[in-house]
């Protein structure tokens, strides 16, 4: 057996004589515990805030979008068509027509996103779920779904006739917009959905029927915005992607859901690196409390040092021994820790003990990589703590 690692393995499970000894030891081997379990919970609590954005992003979100890679629209033939249909893993697919609009109710006018969409859309999406009040558009008319936000702003519900409710868009090529009717694109609607999903969606989004669409921004039958798709659920993404770009070449980009919300997630993942920032310096701290139960281990034992130095054992193997001590101290705190920070995340996927509302327990996911980090961050800082510590034994303290 490794004569350091016995000695240092003696030395962290037995008790000393000295009670300071084995409070200072239990206080620093706690605080690495608590810190480890903390930062893999607030781990845990990010990657659940990830996962459930990307769940309910798919009231609205399709799996993959499909773009143009330069300019506003593309056009979409029979051919592409059949190409995409040839591809394994595509579920459903829906066209879109997409652009920015001026919405008039009575004297109230709002700029807002019309998004017009065909009748496979509720294949692809669920946002009908979404509707909180009224009903879908149905296909061919001049119906419309608004969001919550926009219909607070200029004061129209559902089925109001009594109000007149226009979108109006500038002509393509007739310069500065004006007032005048001639540079505008206009249609009259008639609101029958109100829907519910967040507030950027809310405050700025009106679907229509995709030949509402058309008609509005004078495109050609063959003219698309976006085209969104859904995959099977034993689909690849990447060979889907791979798929497509080989099929329609420069003329199109692919995004997927986390894509579609990078603003989102850069703001989770910069909130993400500052608290495990945050708890790193936690860490830190409390592996101080390491570095000083070490010390008063080596304070401690120095008569059996220098027992161990006169039998002929090396100052840089006695330094191994208590370098061990620390970094086994780390280990089996750091493992501890981990295990109570995954249990408390098991328990709450299992129980719901925490609830951010009435119906919504507070989010979490369990992710290796989680784990990973945490103990390779504590192990880390640990080896370093515990090489710190140990460095303190000299050869005149030894004898001293």
């Amino acid at each position: 057996m490794n004569f350091p690692l016995y000695i240092a393995k003696r030395y962290l499970f037995s008790k000393s004589s000295n009670s300071a000894i084995n409070i200072m030891t239990f206080i620093a081997s706690g605080g690495v515990i608590i810190a480890a379990a903390a930062l893999f919970i607030v781990l845990s609590v990010f990657a659940g805030l990830k996962d459930y954005s990307l769940n309910f992003s798919s009231f609205v979100d399709p799996d993959l979008k499909v773009l143009p890679s330069e300019g506003k629209s593309f056009h979409w033939t029979e051919n592409d068509i059949n190409s995409l249909l040839n591809i394994e893993g595509i579920a459903a697919y829906s066209t879109i027509i997409e652009e920015r609009i001026i919405i008039k109710s009575e004297n109230k006018n709002l700029i807002a996103t019309l998004k017009g969409v065909d009748k496979n859309y509720l294949n692809v999406t669920n946002i009908d779920s979404m509707v909180t009040k009224g009903n879908w558009v149905r296909p061919d008319s001049h119906e419309v779904v608004s969001g919550w936000g926009i219909s607070n702003n200029l004061s129209f519900g559902i089925l109001d006739f009594r109000k007149s409710l226009s979108l109006y868009v500038p002509k393509a090529g007739k310069g500065q917009a004006s007032s005048a009717k001639g540079y505008y694109n206009s249609v009259h609607v008639n609101n029958v959905g109100l829907f519910e999903i967040n507030e950027k969606l809310n405050n700025n989004y009106i679907f229509s029927d995709i030949t509402l669409a058309k008609q509005l921004l004078s495109y050609q039958d063959d003219q698309l915005s976006a085209i969104e798709i859904k995959l099977k659920p034993d689909a690849k993404e990447d060979a889907i992607r791979t798929q497509l770009e080989a099929t329609f070449g420069n003329k199109i980009a692919i995004k997927n859901r986390a894509q579609l919300n990078d603003a989102l997630f850069k703001m989770l993942n910069t909130e993400n690196l500052a608290v495990y920032l945050i708890f790193t310096l936690v860490i830190i701290i409390a592996l101080f409390n390491v570095i000083g139960a070490i010390i008063m281990m080596i304070l401690d034992k120095k008569k059996s040092l220098n027992t161990l130095f006169n039998l002929g054992t090396e100052t840089k193997t006695i330094k191994s021994i208590f370098f061990l001590q620390g970094s086994l101290m780390t280990v089996v705190s750091g493992l501890i820790g981990v295990s109570i920070g995954l249990l408390v995340v098991v328990l709450q996927l299992s129980f719901e003990l925490v609830m951010l509302t009435p119906d919504l327990p507070y989010p979490v996911g369990i992710n290796f990589l989680n784990v990973l980090i945490v103990l390779v961050t504590i192990f880390a800082l640990g080896i370093i703590a515990s090489k710190i510590a140990s460095q303190r034994i000299t050869q005149g303290l030894i004898k001293s």
